[in-house]
């Protein structure tokens, strides 16, 4: 058994849950008038409403115990003193150091980190506020109308979100692109919407190695050269965001427009880092620097609120609850806000890379399930689309329901709809309908008898599922640095009470090297490598679709493979 199923409250919890499974929020609601209140917590200009939980004050002060015998408020600390709390790679983890806004001393193996994150800032504010004024000109004197964000993963996902997410706040010439997609399509479709006299690529890549990013880099590259016709025309219209100078210098980037970071920036919570390049271009430094302090506020509640009144640490042992006790195997985000409308992909990625693990830090096996399946889309668009399998299907998904309160739309009518949408989804998804109230509906509209009774168990749902409202008071770059920040310390908070390392991603790195094994033989480059019989017949059939000579025989699979004998 791991330690955390052997702590008391992890076991008083399962006791408690034997009585709670069959509580329903309705009866909650009419026992305890003052639930709302309660359960109401403001932070940051964001609050947070999660009384349509099937929790009680019993259930939290027992979440709470288990935080507490899990060592959480330890963690936190270690996180914010710059410790290498990522094990499997030594390596600190201090995205909060880089919105650190009160310049407070960070240190890694004794030194301060600050000097460095600030330099790096001030480089990124001269050099964005050189491209909005017009004063950084392409290779025919031109100033800058496109950006092409070429990233993948925590590169590309950060970045986007929030520059759709901040649309209103962009520069008027400026029209931004991201490029993340290996598949030729994206890419192309891109170059046909930009011209090379005025586009300015940022290419983001720590290694500057990364397959993807590199492809559609040079492939970007040979594009603009065919019209610039002049290596040195590639230093006006490429920067780079990466460590590795040797590399950028090759593509024919100035080093001095690389844009640097350091191993203790995970990728996934990397925007606020240089990889922020793009957003610093396309909304300027001053909302950036808003965006970082609206998270360097929720990193202070984080670190500073006692656990009680701590909102990531509430959304997490809240998420806890379901996914270890009621087995809520996923976790629906649904902003109601189209600005908002890659948020659900952005802590997807948050989420399921960080605590999509099943060993622990100490190496042994989990024997608990750790991160759930997040998805989601605009709450809007979901209620007629998957709300019907959250409000009637037979899988309980926590639900997330996201808006802003400031009515910032010029036409009539349309936020009071949106937002009375988003009240009505959560008290409908807590009330549920009954068959008592099914059958006085159906009777009022004039249905009785066989007919009446034939509709009844179709139009019944249960309720009881579980939301938290989630409002911001505007949807603007502080606002959001906020929001960004309490899902990545709601994230923490659950690895570290679970005792996984959230910041490593060892289980993408087998796709990447078989990857590349094949990529040979698909190309011709090598002959056929030992694959299982499936993955050769594969590859096989492509070489044969796209005309390329018949390969040799598959090589044989080793005996140890083969398939096991029938006894």
């Amino acid at each position: 058994m791991s330690k955390l199923t052997q702590l008391p409250a992890w076991r008083t919890l399962w006791n408690h849950f034997s009585r709670a499974r069959d509580w329903h929020m309705r009866e909650l609601f009419a026992a305890d008038p003052e639930r709302a209140e309660r359960y109401w917590l403001q932070a940051e200009g964001l609050t947070l409403d999660y009384s349509k939980n099937r929790i009680s004050d019993q259930t939290l002060t027992l979440l709470l115990q288990l935080a507490e015998e899990a060592g959480l408020p330890e963690q936190i600390e270690a996180m914010f003193q710059g410790e290498k709390i990522n094990v499997t790679e030594s390596r600190a983890v201090l995205h909060v150091a880089l919105r650190n806004r009160a310049d407070t001393p960070i240190l890694v193996d004794g030194e301060d980190v600050m000097p460095k994150v600030n330099s790096v800032l001030e480089r990124m504010g001269r050099f964005s506020q050189a491209v909005r004024n017009g004063e950084w000109l392409g290779y025919t004197r031109q100033p800058i109308t496109d950006i092409v964000n070429i990233g993948i993963g925590g590169s590309d996902l950060g970045p986007l979100m929030v520059c759709q997410a901040l649309r209103p706040y962009a520069h008027p010439r400026m029209n931004m692109h991201f490029v993340s997609n290996v598949d030729s399509s994206q890419l192309k479709e891109t170059l046909k919407r930009v011209h090379p006299e005025t586009t300015l690529f940022v290419i983001e890549s720590k290694t500057f190695t990364t397959q993807e990013t590199l492809t559609n880099a040079l492939t970007a590259r040979e594009w603009f050269l065919r019209q610039a016709r002049d290596e040195a025309a590639v230093a006006k219209h490429f920067v780079a965001v990466s460590t590795n100078k040797q590399a950028v210098a090759e593509f024919g980037i100035d080093p001095a427009n690389m844009f640097e970071f350091w191993d203790w920036v995970g990728g996934r919570f990397s925007l606020w880092s240089a990889i922020g390049l793009p957003i610093m271009l396309y909304l300027g430094e001053e909302s950036f620097l808003e965006l970082l302090d609206g998270a360097h506020g929720m990193d202070q509640h984080f670190r500073n609120a006692p656990l009680e009144a701590n909102m990531p640490v509430i959304l997490a042992l809240i998420g806890i609850w379901y996914i270890n006790f009621y087995g809520g195997g996923s976790h629906v985000i649904a902003p109601y806000d189209q600005y908002l409308h890659r948020l659900p992909a952005f802590i997807q990625q948050l989420d399921m890379e960080s605590n999509g693990k099943q060993t622990m830090r100490d190496g042994q096996p989990v024997d608990f399930e750790t991160a759930p399946i997040i998805w989601g889309e605009t709450g809007i668009n979901g209620q007629h689309a998957f709300f019907q399998l959250l409000h009637q299907g037979t899988h309980t998904s926590p639900i997330d329901l996201i808006a802003s309160l400031e009515n910032r739309s010029s036409l009539p009518g349309h936020h009071e709809i949106l937002l009375a949408n988003l009240f009505a989804q959560a008290e409908a998804f807590m009330r549920g309908k009954t068959a008592d109230e099914v059958r006085a509906e159906l009777t009022a509209q004039g249905l009785k008898g066989e007919a009446l009774e034939k509709l009844v168990p179709h139009k019944v749902f249960g309720g009881n599922r579980p939301t938290n409202t989630l409002l911001m008071s505007r949807l603007d770059p502080r606002h959001l640095g906020a929001l960004i920040a309490l899902y990545e310390h709601k994230i923490f908070v659950q690895g570290a009470i679970w005792g996984i390392n959230s910041f490593d991603q060892w289980g993408v790195e087998l796709g990447k090297q078989l990857a590349k094994t094949i990529h040979a033989e698909l190309s011709g480059k090598c002959g056929p490598a030992e694959h299982d019989s499936s993955t050769a017949k594969l590859i096989a059939f492509y070489r044969q679709v796209n005309g390329a000579e018949p390969a040799p025989s598959p090589a044989p699979v080793k005996p140890s493979q083969a398939q096991p004998q029938e006894a």
